[in-house]
């Protein structure tokens, strides 16, 4: 079992490369009026929920011996407010998302770990757990579960576009999607399936590029994608403008039809725009699903 003092090692290790973005974060955070934002009641923390296997990240002292000598395997004992104040967060870190079209704007990755972070800071002192949804980053509290956030938030995906994952997430917790999700309609419309089917809800912040909204091309232009397996080429890049404008609509239209049936919220955002206004939204959101 990983001793705690390892973790905080790794911990460090893995977000010492984002002194700036946790400071950013903490700035922004701070721009955001926290209300009554917990979910704390009278009762809840007695009430047994589950045992889920444990992971490597999981203290010796959370063990549920008695269980785990029943088994091969050692188990954790969760109660019902580890539940309840439970969030859960996928932030697209594919190579989609390295795009910037300006070098005055942040790429998408950077103002989506921004955001992300910082709306792991409200939730964090307003009392909740947060973690990464797949079984690497199970939800936790404090500054060093923010210190392994930003370390799992600096791998990079290899991938084109983001597929969001919906395991690890608990039952009835709530959930926070950040991408610009222009990949396969058919992966967002199944994490937030399975999503619903454990009775969590969340909110999609779908984070765009001011050019990929506006399409400001025309003329001989080669379109390319951050990895260089797509390319298309065309001697008026003008005539595409209705069209390609049109498949994005449609695409935002699908986002809120699955945000609808699934009891999801879903916004936009450009990197140009204030992350603050942002941030303000995930908050109200979220709130509106205590």
């Amino acid at each position: 079992m990983t001793t705690p003092e390892a973790l905080r090692a790794e911990a460090s290790d893995a977000a010492s490369a984002f002194p700036p973005l946790l400071a950013e974060a903490e700035h922004l955070a701070t721009t955001v009026l926290l209300g009554e934002h917990g979910r704390r009641r009278a009762g809840m923390g007695d009430a047994f929920w589950q045992y889920r296997p444990a992971q490597a990240i999981d203290e010796a002292r959370n063990i549920d011996w008695r269980r785990s000598a029943r088994a091969d395997a050692h188990f954790v004992r969760e109660k019902e407010w580890q539940i309840a104040q439970s969030v859960m967060m996928w932030i697209d870190r594919s190579a989609s998302m390295g795009f910037s079209s300006d070098k005055d704007l942040p790429t998408k990755a950077n103002r989506a770990r921004l955001i992300g972070l910082a709306a792991a800071i409200l939730l964090f002192r307003g009392g909740e757990r947060v973690g990464l949804t797949g079984l690497n980053l199970p939800a936790r509290a404090g500054q060093m579960q923010l210190m392994r956030l930003a370390g799992a938030l600096s791998e990079e995906d290899e991938t084109e576009y983001g597929a969001p994952v919906a395991r690890g997430m608990l039952p009835h917790s709530r959930a926070i999607f950040i991408s610009d999700f222009l990949g396969e309609i058919g992966d967002v419309e199944a994490a937030l399936t399975d999503a619903a089917d454990r009775g969590v809800r969340g909110v999609l912040l779908q984070v765009l590029d001011p050019q990929e909204e506006a399409f400001p091309f025309d003329g001989r232009t080669i379109f390319e994608s951050m990895k260089g397996g797509l390319q298309h080429q065309t001697l008026k890049a003008g005539d595409l403008r209705d069209r390609y404008l049109e498949r994005l609509a449609e695409r935002k239209g699908h986002l809120a039809d699955l945000a609808h049936r699934t009891g999801w919220q879903v916004s936009s955002h450009h990197t140009s725009q204030s992350a603050a206004a942002a941030l303000l939204w995930i908050h109200g959101a979220l709130g509106r699903h205590t």
